[in-house]
C-alpha cells in the first residue's frame, strides 16, 4: 500500500525537489499584473507571447535594482517554490534586467523620474571641482578605449597628478557591484581622492544600462568625493551623468575638466605677472605725485617759516640790543653808586676803620681799657691798645 502524506508534508517533499533545480536559468517573457503590497513584497506574472503560458513571480522591494512595468519585456532569476498556504506555484526571483531598446529605455524614464523626484538630480548639491588636484581616483575598464584616451590627454595637460585605478567591467551583469565597490573603496581611503572619474566609451542602451542603474545613481550621490561622469558620446545621456557633479561628454573630456592646461596656467601667470607690474607701475605713479605734492608743500611751509625765523632774528637782534644798552645804563649808574659808597673813598678823606676781634667798632661803650684794636687807614692799618675810654672825652690810643 502507499505511503499516505498530509498535505503539507507533500508540498514539502516537492519543494525539496524543485530546489534541485538550477538556478542558474535565466528567463524571458512579458511582465503582466504588476503590484507592490506593504511597500515591500512585489509580485508579477511573467508569460510568453499569445499568453501560451505564464509564471507568477515574486521577490521584494529591496532586491528589485530596476523599475519595471506591465508590458515591459525581462529576464528573470530565481528559485522555483510552491507557497503551501495558498498551493500556487511561484518563481522566487532575485533578480530582473530589462530586455530590448524599449524596455531598457522605459526602465530609464520610470527611474530618471523616480530619482528626479527625490532630489538626486538638483543643481543646488552639484559640488566644484579643485583647480589643481593631486590624486584622482579612476573608474573604469583597464581594457576600454576611455582608459587610454583619459590618461593620454591628462598627462598632455597637466602631468604629475596621481591616479588611483579601480578596474571595474562597465558593462554586463558584474558591472554594477564592481562599479558601487569602487565608490566604496575610493571614499574609504585614508588619503582620498580630490575627484572622481567614472567612465567608458559609447554604446547602444543595452551596453550603457549598468549606468542607468540605481544603485551606481546612489553611489555617485552618496560619495563625499566630487565625481566626474563621461559615459559613452556626448549624445548620449545616462543617469550617473544626472547624479554626477559634473558631465563630461568624453572620456578625453573628463580629463580636460579635471585638469588644467599647462598652456593656460601659464597664459594666466604671465597675464597676473603683467598685471600686477602694471598695478605696481600705477602704485609709483601716484606715490610719486603724492611725494611732489607732498614736497612742495613742505618746501611751501619750510620757506614760511625761514621767513619769519629771520623776522624773529631781526626782532630778536634788536631786542637784544637795547637791552644791552640799557643793562650797560644801569650797570654804569650802579657802578657810580657803588663808587661812592666804598669804603676806601671814605677813608681817603681822613677817617679810618677801627675793628676789634674782626668787628667794626660804632660804639665806644663796647671797648675796654687795655683792649687791642686794629686801625685802618686810607694807606696801611696799625694795631693798638685803649689806654682810656671816655663817652665824650678824647680816648688815647697807645
Amino acid at each position: 500500500m502507499s505511503q499516505s502524506l498530509s498535505v503539507s508534508q507533500y508540498l514539502e517533499l516537492v519543494n525539496v525537489s524543485l530546489g534541485q533545480i538550477p538556478t542558474d536559468f535565466v528567463i524571458e517573457g512579458e511582465v503582466s499584473d504588476y503590484k507592490v503590497s506593504q511597500g515591500k513584497w512585489v509580485s508579477f506574472d511573467l508569460k510568453d507571447e499569445k499568453d501560451q503560458a505564464l509564471l507568477k513571480c515574486f521577490m521584494t522591494t529591496w532586491q528589485l535594482k530596476t523599475a519595471i512595468e506591465d508590458g515591459m519585456r525581462v529576464q528573470v532569476k530565481g528559485a522555483p517554490k510552491i507557497y503551501e498556504r495558498f498551493g500556487t506555484f511561484k518563481l522566487n526571483v532575485t533578480d530582473v534586467e530589462p530586455v530590448g531598446e524599449g524596455a531598457l529605455k522605459r526602465t530609464y524614464e520610470l527611474l530618471k523620474k523616480k530619482l528626479e523626484s527625490e532630489g538626486l538630480f538638483d543643481a543646488s548639491r552639484k559640488r566644484p571641482l579643485p583647480r589643481f588636484p593631486e590624486r584622482i581616483g579612476l573608474i573604469t575598464s583597464r581594457d576600454a578605449a576611455a582608459y587610454g584616451d583619459f590618461l593620454r590627454i591628462l598627462n598632455n595637460r597637466w602631468s604629475g597628478v596621481q591616479i588611483l585605478f579601480c578596474h571595474v567591467h562597465v558593462q554586463g551583469r558584474e558591472a554594477v557591484s564592481e562599479i558601487v565597490s569602487a565608490f566604496d573603496d575610493l571614499n574609504a581611503l585614508r588619503e582620498r581622492p580630490d575627484v572622481i572619474v567614472l567612465t567608458r566609451g559609447g554604446g547602444g542602451l543595452e551596453d550603457l544600462h549598468a549606468f542607468n542603474d540605481e544603485a551606481i545613481a546612489r553611489a555617485i550621490y552618496a560619495s563625499t568625493i566630487p565625481v566626474v561622469c563621461a559615459v559613452g558620446h556626448e549624445r548620449d545621456e545616462s543617469l550617473a551623468d544626472f547624479v554626477a557633479d559634473v558631465r563630461a561628454s568624453t572620456p578625453s573630456n573628463a580629463a580636460e575638466r579635471v585638469a588644467p592646461s599647462r598652456d593656460e596656467v601659464r597664459y594666466e601667470i604671465e597675464t597676473l605677472q603683467d598685471h600686477l607690474v602694471a598695478r605696481m607701475e600705477d602704485a609709483i605713479r601716484e606715490r610719486s605725485q603724492v611725494i611732489d605734492e607732498a614736497t612742495h608743500r613742505i618746501r611751501f611751509i619750510l620757506e614760511r617759516q625761514k621767513d619769519r625765523l629771520v623776522r624773529l632774528s631781526e626782532a630778536l637782534a634788536s631786542t637784544t640790543s637795547l637791552w644791552f644798552s640799557r643793562l650797560k645804563d644801569r650797570l654804569g649808574s650802579h657802578e657810580r653808586v657803588l663808587k661812592e659808597l666804598n669804603p676806601k673813598r671814605v677813608l681817603a678823606r681822613g677817617y679810618s676803620i677801627v675793628r676789634t676781634l674782626g668787628r667794626v667798632l660804632t660804639d665806644v661803650s663796647t671797648l675796654e681799657v687795655g683792649a687791642e684794636i686794629q686801625v685802618q687807614f686810607a694807606a696801611g692799618s696799625a694795631d693798638a691798645r685803649v689806654s682810656h675810654v671816655s663817652g665824650k672825652g678824647q680816648q688815647r690810643l697807645v
